[in-house]
Order: structure tokens, then C-alpha cells, then sequence
């Protein structure tokens, strides 16, 4: 038989309730990411899955040079790479090596634990992915800049992007996906309602760091003037009120030499 609760046990139940969500609130950064890279992940939809976008980059890229630059003599650096499911899939279906960077330890054991099961050519690290690239330059078929370089700012995107053509080989790579601005309500109220330092960023309100929201012409800007562009697709403009957000991915080749 149940027994109803008592005011005051229901009063303790609610602070103790209150005080797990307040805790939860005052994760950021890395401390945020090894959460939810756990099993009770509130925020992320964890699998080892590939990313649709990637796939569809590499049926492009399939369509356009064949096998060129996915074979099992390529590499590619994943710059996020958290539990390493994408990596883990271009290794398993290319056979390509693999570098991947996260910040979240937690994320990183995971993807290193499935790559040493499975026998992969995958290295991973915890790291940040602001500062030198610890890679040798022309080095790396294939980089991948998927939903991550938006956290750093923009001094550190600059210093990214020249890292990334350094550890190109010639003719390699880029697969650049990040958060959209252009026709995104949502994003446009965030950056009203919780702005940081930077135009068109904002405080995130899980994580409680600094993102940053790209215009088109912006990427373009950014890229173009070492990169061929050879391909932009965007997210389509959602209407009403729902929360979901606009995305951009662009794939960029370092020209040959």
C-alpha cells in the first residue's frame, strides 16, 4: 500500500531535487562533455553511429575521385572527435587512419577502449583543439571540423584554420560544419537574451561557455582565399517556434601544389 508523503518530506525531495539540477547548471566546458559522454547523457544522443553529413561527404567525394583520398594509405584528423564514432566508421569502411582530438577525457576513453577492441588505426587525445596542432605538416588527407571550432574565439579560429592548411597534404580535405546565423530566429534571440564578448555569440545556456554563429559570408570570407570551395549545403529555415538550428556544411580542398 502506498503511503502518501508528508509536507516536509515533499519539501526535502524538491531541495534535493533542486540542488542536483543547480549542479548540473554549473558544469561547463570539459566538465559538461565527460557527463554526458556517461552512460545517463542528458544532452547528447550518444551512438556510434556516423554523422549523415559525413556520409554524404563521402559519397561526394567518392562520385567525384573515387577512392583517391579514401583508401587505407590516407589519414584523417577529427577535430572533436568525441567517442569516435566517425572516425571508428572511416576507418571500418575506408580503412583509413585515424587522429582524433576532444576535450572531454571521458569521450577520449571511450573511443580509445572501442578503437583497441576493434584493432583500429586510431590515436586519441584530450586535449583543447585552440593552439598548435602537435602533426606534421602535409600530413593528413582529410580534416574534419564538424559542430566544434564555434566554441573557441575568433583569434583561436583564425590560428585553427592556418593549422588545418598546414597539416593538409596538398590537394587534401576539409569537411567544415558549424552552426548557421542566416534565417535562424532562435539563434538571433540567444545572442539577444544571453550575449558574450563577441558579435553574434552567446553565452550556451547547458554549457555554459561561448558560442559562436556563423553568416555564410562569413565562412566563405574566411576560406576561400586559401581553399577551393567546392560545395555548400544549408540547413533549411525552420518556422514557428521550434528550437531546432540552422546548420552550414562546406567542403574545402587545399589546392595541389
Amino acid at each position: 500500500m502506498l503511503v502518501p508523503l508528508c509536507e516536509e518530506q515533499l519539501r526535502i525531495i524538491h531541495a534535493c531535487a533542486s540542488l542536483m539540477y543547480m549542479k548540473k547548471r554549473k558544469r561547463k566546458g570539459k566538465g559538461f562533455w565527460d557527463e554526458e559522454y556517461k552512460a545517463e547523457s542528458e544532452y547528447l544522443a550518444v551512438s556510434m553511429n556516423p554523422s549523415e553529413d559525413l556520409e554524404k561527404f563521402t559519397r561526394w567525394l567518392m562520385r567525384e575521385t573515387g577512392k583517391k583520398y579514401l583508401n587505407v594509405t590516407a589519414s584523417v584528423l577529427d577535430l572533436g572527435s568525441g567517442n569516435g564514432r566517425n572516425l571508428v566508421w572511416l576507418a571500418q569502411t575506408f580503412e583509413m587512419r585515424g587522429i582524433g582530438y576532444d576535450i572531454s577525457s571521458e569521450g577520449v576513453k571511450q573511443a580509445r577502449q572501442y578503437a583497441e577492441d576493434n584493432n583500429l588505426p586510431i590515436e586519441y587525445t584530450a586535449r583543447s583543439i585552440a593552439g598548435d596542432l602537435d602533426i606534421p605538416d602535409n600530413s593528413q588527407t582529410l580534416v574534419l571540423d564538424m559542430m566544434v571550432s564555434h566554441f573557441l574565439n575568433a583569434d583561436e579560429r583564425t590560428y585553427l584554420r592556418n593549422e588545418i592548411y598546414r597539416v593538409l597534404r596538398p590537394g587534401g580535405f576539409l569537411f567544415y560544419k558549424t552552426f548557421l546565423l542566416d534565417e535562424d530566429k532562435h539563434a538571433r534571440r540567444m545572442i539577444k537574451e544571453n550575449p558574450a564578448e563577441e558579435k553574434n555569440s552567446y553565452i550556451h545556456p547547458n554549457i555554459g561557455v561561448p558560442e559562436h554563429v556563423s553568416t555564410e559570408d562569413e565562412i566563405i570570407d574566411a576560406f576561400s582565399e586559401k581553399y577551393i570551395v567546392h560545395k555548400v549545403y544549408k540547413s533549411h529555415r525552420h518556422k514557428g517556434k521550434t528550437a531546432k538550428r540552422r546548420s552550414i556544411s562546406v567542403y574545402l580542398q587545399k589546392p595541389e601544389y
